[in-house]
């Protein structure tokens, strides 16, 4: 296991590091643009760029980097459901995502408001479409930024972070512990599987509080009998 590890992350740092925190943030954009996020794994890019971070320095343009290009992809999504929302709706794309996302994203925003653009940076599917729907409203592109920027913000942080510290604890500890290979594995599955239940309880607990307006507004006076 370890010779593995050691192989596969002096692979990842053997990349020039301008290339690699480029290609991290061309991945991220992409992940955060349009529909292209529900292919692109944005997420995993970040995560392996982030194991070849061998300083502070480094790590802070890492997270900058990544923070513009998922900035630049959000932005894009936003500006295209502003331009063309409808027909990429309609699309076979669009329509493949199923009517029932699209709406619910639309319900998520109107509910919420500008915590929802900022919540879902961490749910699936709708951190796609959030952006695209936001652009088809009435949301301005700077109160926009102002709510998807501390997301992405949060994002990058926690995904940078998590990677460099797993791989700088591997190195320290791999000529020391012939399991430091399973430790390192450990880490980034516990943090990955932490983002999950974190995401699944965003997700649970949003879907609890629009039911419960949902069931508030039909049991509103002039609502009985509708």
């Amino acid at each position: 296991m370890n010779e593995f590890l050691t192989w596969l992350l002096d692979a990842v740092q053997s990349v020039d590091p301008v290339l690699r925190t480029l290609l991290a943030g061309i991945a991220i954009m992409l992940e955060t643009s349009v529909l292209i996020g529900l292919i692109v794994p944005g997420d995993t890019v970040v995560l392996v760029a982030a194991t070849a971070v061998d300083s502070f320095a480094e790590g802070a343009v890492l997270v900058v980097i990544v923070i513009i290009g998922a900035l630049i992809g959000e932005s894009i999504g936003f500006w295209l459901g502003r331009w063309l929302g409808p027909r990429i709706r309609f699309s076979r794309l669009g329509r493949r995502l199923g009517e029932d996302n699209w709406a619910r994203s639309e319900l998520y925003l109107r509910r919420r408001g500008g915590p929802a653009i900022f919540l879902s940076r961490f749910l699936p599917v709708l951190h796609s479409l959030v952006p695209l729907t936001v652009g088809m409203s009435g949301f301005s592109y700077r109160r926009f930024l102002a709510w998807t920027a501390p997301a992405c913000t949060v994002w990058a942080i926690a995904y940078v972070s998590v990677g460099a510290a797993a791989a700088g604890t591997y190195r320290e500890l791999s000529n020391q512990l012939h399991y430091a290979g399973y430790v390192f594995v450990g880490t980034i599955a516990v943090f990955l599987v932490l983002a999950y239940v974190i995401k699944r309880l965003i997700v649970r607990s949003e879907a609890r509080h629009m039911a419960h307006e949902h069931a508030d507004d039909d049991t509103a006076p002039g609502r009985v009998g509708d």
